[in-house]
């Protein structure tokens, strides 16, 4: 899976290792929910104001959020997506504010919360979502991203 990312906010200095994390995280969900080989995402790090812009644009809510998930494609297009081309699943934008201070909040570390966070993201991509009907499954594939890499509380 292809990583194309951005640091798009300037509050808080990132973790040296944060590439690193974006592309394991992205690999093994890439595994986990079958995205095909050739597929990019597209993941850009923000401030809460970028956010929450952006969450009251696209989803009628106003101020900051965690994550927000932009998905091209649907498991159908991603069957039928010819192997030689690459194919965009959508873009993932994540608040390092809000990432910050849940980390803060829960007691791990920053490079965890972006971790969770992305993984919500991925899975949100791979159909997965809050509802009655996948919210466990979707817990159950985030959890087992970040333990199968070593990403604990």
């Amino acid at each position: 899976m292809q990583v194309i990312w951005s640091n798009e906010q300037e509050l808080l200095l990132l973790p040296s290792n944060m590439e690193e994390l974006l592309h394991r995280v992205a690999r093994r969900a890439q595994e986990l929910f079958m995205f095909p080989a050739q597929s990019e995402v597209s993941i850009a790090l923000v401030d809460d104001a970028t956010i929450g812009r952006l969450n009251a644009e696209y989803r009628g809510k106003d101020g900051p959020t965690d994550v927000l998930s932009f998905v091209l494609v649907d498991k159908d297009i991603m069957r039928m997506a010819p192997k030689d081309q690459p194919l965009l699943l959508g873009d993932i934008v994540i608040s390092m504010e809000r990432a910050s201070a849940q980390a803060e909040a829960f007691g791990h570390s920053l490079e965890r919360e972006v971790a969770f966070l992305l993984a919500h993201g991925l899975a949100h991509m791979a159909g997965l979502d809050h509802d009655a009907d996948n919210e466990g499954d979707m817990s159950v594939a985030i959890e087992g991203i970040l333990e199968s890499l070593g990403i604990c509380r």
